[in-house]
C-alpha cells in the first residue's frame, strides 16, 4: 500500500471530486449558480490558506513575482470565473453527471490549447483519444430520431439534453483547459498551493465584480441564511478545491503523471452509481458504455 500511495491519492481524488459536483449541484438548484461560486471561493480560501500557513509558514502568497501574479491571476479569471460559472450553470440544467461527462474534454481540450499555444507534441495516441472521448461523449448526449418524413432511411441526430445545458458543460471543460495552460506558464517553478491561492483570489474578485454589476448581493446574504445549501456549499468547498486540489498534488507527486491523471478522470463513472441512488436518474447501459469509451480516451493522452 506505500508503494502505491499515489494511487490510491489519486483514487481518492476521483471520490472527492464526485461527491463535489453533487454537493454543488444540489446547492446550486436552491442558491444559483453565481451564489454558490463566490461562496465556495471563500470557503476553499479559507481551508486552503489555513493549509498553506502551516505547510509554507506564509499565509499568503505575498512571495510571488508580479509576472506569477498577473498570468496566475488571469488562469483563475479563465478557469474559476468562465470556466466553473458554466459549468455551474450546467449543473442546474443537465446535472452533476452529465455535465462532469462533458468535463471529460477538458483534457483533449487542454492538449489542443497547449499544442497551439505552447507547441506541445501531441502523439498519435493523443488524436485517437481525442476521438475516443468525444465519441463517448457523443453515444451518452445523441440519440436518434425518426422524422415524420416518407423516407423512413433517413434517421437524424437529436440531443438527449438541452443543448444550452451541453453548451455550458463544454464551456466549463474549455476554461479548465485554459486555465490549467495559463496555471503552467504563470507557475514556473512556484509552489502549486500559493499559485491555487492566487488563482482563487482572482476567482473572488472576479465574482464580486460581477455581483456589482448584476446586483446580486442580496441574493448572497440571503444565501448564508440558507442552513441546508450553505452545509451542501461547505461540504463541496472542503472536498473540491482543498481535499480535491491537495490530493491530486499528493498523487501527481507519488504517482506517475500518467496514471494519477486517468484514474482521477474517473469521476464520470464515479458519479453514476450517486446519481441513480440519490437523484433517481435512470442510466441506461448506453449512458454507462459512453462514459467508459470517454474516461478510456483520456486514458489514451496519458500512455
Amino acid at each position: 500500500m506505500v508503494n502505491h500511495i499515489g494511487e490510491f491519492a489519486a483514487l481518492l481524488t476521483a471520490i472527492f471530486w464526485t461527491v463535489t459536483a453533487l454537493a454543488f449541484e444540489a446547492a446550486s438548484k436552491k442558491l444559483g449558480s453565481l451564489v454558490v461560486n463566490l461562496l465556495r471561493l471563500f470557503v476553499g480560501f479559507t481551508f486552503l490558506s489555513i493549509f498553506v500557513f502551516f505547510y509554507r509558514g506564509i499565509l499568503f502568497p505575498i512571495d510571488a513575482t508580479p509576472r506569477a501574479w498577473f498570468i496566475l491571476s488571469l488562469s483563475g479569471l479563465v478557469g474559476f470565473v468562465l470556466g466553473d460559472l458554466c459549468l455551474f450553470q450546467a449543473f442546474v440544467v443537465i446535472g452533476a453527471r452529465v455535465a462532469m461527462l462533458m468535463m471529460a474534454l477538458s483534457p483533449p481540450l487542454t492538449a489542443l490549447i497547449g499544442w497551439i499555444v505552447l507547441g506541445e507534441t501531441l502523439q498519435p495516441l493523443s488524436w485517437l483519444g481525442m476521438a475516443l472521448t468525444v465519441s463517448g461523449i457523443a453515444l451518452v448526449v445523441l440519440k436518434k430520431h425518426d422524422p415524420d418524413t416518407p423516407n423512413k432511411k433517413i434517421m437524424k441526430m437529436k440531443f438527449n439534453y438541452p443543448i444550452v445545458g451541453l453548451l455550458l458543460g463544454f464551456g466549463g471543460a474549455l476554461g479548465q483547459a485554459g486555465g490549467l495552460v495559463l496555471s503552467k506558464i504563470g507557475m514556473k517553478g512556484y509552489d502549486t498551493f500559493a499559485a491555487t491561492q492566487i488563482r482563487v483570489i482572482a476567482g473572488i474578485a472576479g465574482f464580486s465584480i460581477l455581483f456589482f454589476i448584476l446586483h446580486l448581493w442580496k441574493e448572497l446574504f440571503h444565501g448564508l441564511t440558507q442552513k441546508k445549501p450553505m452545509l451542501q456549499l461547505s461540504l463541496g468547498a472542503f472536498f473540491g478545491p482543498f481535499l480535491g486540489v491537495s490530493f491530486s498534488l499528493i498523487a501527481i507527486k507519488y504517482a506517475d503523471t500518467g496514471v494519477a491523471a486517468t484514474i482521477m478522470a474517473l469521476v464520470p463513472i464515479f458519479i453514476i452509481p450517486p446519481s441513480m441512488l440519490i437523484y433517481k436518474e435512470k442510466i441506461t447501459f448506453k449512458e454507462i458504455a459512453g462514459a467508459i469509451l470517454a474516461v478510456s480516451g483520456v486514458a489514451l493522452f496519458f500512455l
